[in-house]
């Protein structure tokens, strides 16, 4: 048969189906007559083509059924094999050949050896079936017995291992059947062009580690089933384009098909120029079954036994698409990755059996210490079992996770500790079961967690928050508010404990729980920020702590107070009210000194300090002087309620200071009691008479009263100077102790004089406690 020129079998017969099994002897064609025109006469060795200066010479079989052993392995030969509905009786062999190129369209081969291959051009399997029958021996694309496997001789349908091959690999649409091996075996593949295998379909590993490409891997529409292993083994792959397992679009929208891979895509240290895309696609991974690797049986809490998608240490210079409609039964695992674009995960589904001892081996996705270059978008990602882990990841971009839904209860269900993400965290309007652990991350712009609900958090002895805060840093904002008609909701509180924010901390519309086991449903001890907006939409099923920390603007409202749980505000700095209170509004400082009272358990003086030290600090002196009164009147409250025995004491004297000089900062009414106290004295003692008059022998008598000493001529009676004298215990004005009193005037004027040392103490602990205010 003339090399080129289709032979007589293809000429007289009908087109040959390949597929139906071994056909009569019309169609079949002996290799070694096939090789015939290749040989050099009368010397059974294979020919060296010489070059030629037209078209290259082509082989081209159609419609045959090759016999016996198509054996081309080492030849040297500028010829390119075509092959087209034909079925091979045993595999091809063109291992170490150096070829023009081979193509096979609509074949059925029961094998390829293709190891150290050289093509100078595409090698092609298009809508051709490769399958491995048991019962040879030749060590390659066959059934062998484990005596006689021999370590390093890799055994696989199709078998491209260090072929260099100058163009395209292309798979398309072939059906490649061996499952009890390796479906495809190209370890160090080296290809010039792209790696096409759309809607390929595989029984066994596809095993392409160190491949090298120079434009993309194209594996869209294709279905990978290796249930008990690596559906697709990449470890170490070079991809020069990009890397693509999505949908094949091509024909009617009817005809569409995804990329599906039952098993492990197990792709480690992969490097890829362009994208890795895998839109759409369906990846399974059998779940507490066989572990693949042998080191993945261990111990270690970190290790994901049952991965759908392994890609450590990926270095990709775009975007990884594993979005819009992605559905995955196992971990999507991509640790210590470098991803020049954006990680998209919008729209994906991923699920994994709940563990249920520890380690729990139930990661959904597993990215920790990742550097993703752009955004990470996983808006509307949904979860149903599984927790995604993402610790000391890096995001240059913004994190957007809106509208997400995530169900992990009792457990963590995003752990993102000490994650970086240069500009927006999105988390809003998100419905999540478990914990959010957020614990130590840095956001350069802003929080957002607005209408996000989040219930049955993780209840461990040192916390049962839903959401975990505690020293996060916030260039912007924190967002925790209602979006529209849904509050934000955590069911099991809030702590963000250490926390600060460049701006504003917003808890508008915020509904706030707490578990019994701690009972607080915000913890803010240590927050800094510009301005806190606390307008909670209901009160708080729990405490509020707001121990040490500082805002220069507080909002807040009743729900904000009436707090089940009460509110700790120890050492809370604020520096002015977003509502200011008027210079005239006394109710309204009334009700918020009404509202510390009832919201603190028991007497803590500091808030009141901080109330009157803000009130001052606006010019609003007098209700400043208003709240630090009510604070002394506590005060003696407090004190009376610890002293069982001296209580009655204790209040006599808080009620003597209160209304006598309002603890110091009412001074006024010190000197209107002193002027009453005065004017009833001197009508008494002027109105009066004493007996001792009629006793001018004894008595030095001036006018209504008597002197004590009769030596005392030039001294005059004035009851104005002698109450004066009685109510002033530290002067002396000469009266005091000099003018005869007996019977009740001896009661009275010393009634007077108890009453200006009361006067005398209680001004002088009122100057003291304003001295020290002062200064």
């Amino acid at each position: 048969m003339p090399v080129g020129q289709p032979g007589q079998v293809e000429r007289e017969l009908p087109p040959l189906d390949p597929f139906r099994g071994v056909p009569d002897r019309r169609y079949h064609l002996a290799a070694d007559e096939l090789l015939k025109p290749l040989l050099e006469p009368e010397s059974g060795g294979l020919l060296r083509w010489r070059k030629q200066t037209s078209n290259a010479p082509i082989l081209a079989v159609e419609n045959a059924y090759i016999t016996g052993r198509l054996d081309l392995r080492g030849a040297d030969l500028d010829c390119l094999f075509r092959f087209e509905n034909c079925r091979f009786e045993h595999p091809p062999d063109v291992r170490e050949a150096k070829i023009l190129g081979l193509v096979f369209r609509r074949c059925w081969l029961p094998g390829l050896k293709a190891r150290n291959l050289r093509s100078r051009n595409d090698v092609r399997l298009i809508r051709c079936v490769v399958q491995v029958l048991p019962g040879s021996d030749d060590g390659e694309t066959a059934v062998q017995r484990g005596d006689t496997r021999e370590r390093g001789v890799p055994d696989a349908a199709i078998n491209l291992t260090d072929a260099v091959v100058e163009g395209s690999v292309v798979l398309t649409r072939t059906a490649v059947d061996y499952p009890q091996g390796r479906a495809i075996q190209a370890d160090r593949l080296k290809i010039t062009g792209a790696l096409l295998a759309y809607r390929m379909q595989t029984e066994g590993e596809v095993r392409l580690p160190g491949m090298r490409t120079g434009g993309n891997v194209n594996f869209s529409g294709a279905k990978l089933r290796n249930p008990d292993g690596f559906a697709l083994d990449g470890n170490g792959a070079h991809i020069g384009g990009s890397l693509l397992c999505e949908v094949d679009n091509f024909g009617a929208a009817s005809t569409r098909q995804p990329f599906s891979a039952h098993g492990v895509l197990h792709l480690p240290s992969m490097r890829v120029n362009g994208d890795i895309v895998l839109r759409a696609a369906e990846l399974v991974s059998e779940q507490q079954g066989r572990i693949v690797v042998e080191a993945w049986k261990s111990s270690d809490p970190y290790v994901d036994p049952w991965p759908a998608l392994v890609g450590d240490r990926w270095q990709v210079d775009g975007n990884v698409e594993l979005s819009d409609g992605l559905s995955a039964v196992g971990t999507l695992r991509m640790i210590n990755a470098k991803i020049g674009g954006t990680l998209r995960l919008a729209r994906a589904r991923i699920t994994v059996p709940r563990g249920s001892v520890e380690p729990y081996y139930d990661r959904a996705l597993h990215l920790d210490g990742s550097q993703i270059s752009s955004d990470l978008e996983a808006t509307g990602l949904e979860v149903p079992s599984g927790q995604l882990r993402m610790a000391d990841v890096t995001v240059r971009g913004n994190l957007l996770a809106g509208r997400v839904h995530l169900r992990h209860a009792e457990r963590d269900v995003l752990s993102a500790r000490r994650m970086t993400v240069a500009g927006n965290f999105h988390l809003h309007e998100a419905t999540i079961e478990g914990t959010l652990r957020l614990q130590g991350i840095e956001v350069g712009g802003s929080v957002y967690l607005y209408g996000t609900d989040v219930t049955k958090p993780a209840v461990r002895n040192r916390t049962s928050f839903s959401v975990d805060l505690r020293t996060v840093r916030v260039g912007r904002d924190m967002t925790l508010t209602n979006a529209g008609e849904q509050p934000f909701h955590a069911e099991g509180g809030v702590n963000m404990d250490g926390a600060t924010a460049g701006r504003r901390i917003d808890f508008t519309g915020a509904v706030l729980g707490s578990y019994n086991k701690h009972a607080i449903a915000l913890d803010a001890s240590d927050v800094g920020a510009d301005e806190f907006l606390l307008n909670f939409a209901a009160p708080a099923t729990g405490s509020i702590v707001l121990r040490h920390a500082h805002c220069q603007t507080l909002e807040d409202n009743d729900q904000f107070w009436q707090a089940e749980g009460g509110i700790e505000l120890e050492d809370f700095r604020y520096d002015v009210l977003k509502r200011p209170i008027d210079m005239k509004d006394d109710a309204a400082v009334r009700d918020r000194i009404e509202r510390l009272r009832t919201a603190m358990a028991g007497y803590r003086p500091g808030p009141y300090d901080q109330l009157a030290a803000m009130l001052r600090n606006s010019g609003n002196e007098e209700h400043a002087s208003t709240v630090l009164f009510k604070k002394q009147q506590y005060r003696y409250e407090a004190l009376a309620q610890g002293y069982r025995v001296l209580g009655p004491g204790v209040r006599l004297w808080s009620w003597l200071q209160r209304w006598m000089v309002g603890y110091g900062y009412r001074p006024v009414r010190a000197l209107a009691w002193l002027i009453a106290l005065l004017a009833a004295g001197s009508i008494y003692f002027g109105m009066g008479t004493d007996s001792c008059v009629t006793d001018p022998a004894r008595y030095m008598v001036s006018g209504p009263r008597c002197a004590v000493d009769q030596q005392e001529t030039g001294l005059e009676w004035n009851p104005v100077l002698y109450t004066l004298d009685l109510l002033v215990p530290i002067v002396d004005f000469g009266n005091k102790g000099r003018w005869y009193m007996h019977d009740l005037d001896k009661w009275v004027s010393n009634g007077f004089t108890a009453m200006g040392w009361i006067l005398a103490t209680t001004v002088a602990a009122g100057a003291g406690r304003m001295i020290r205010r002062d200064s």
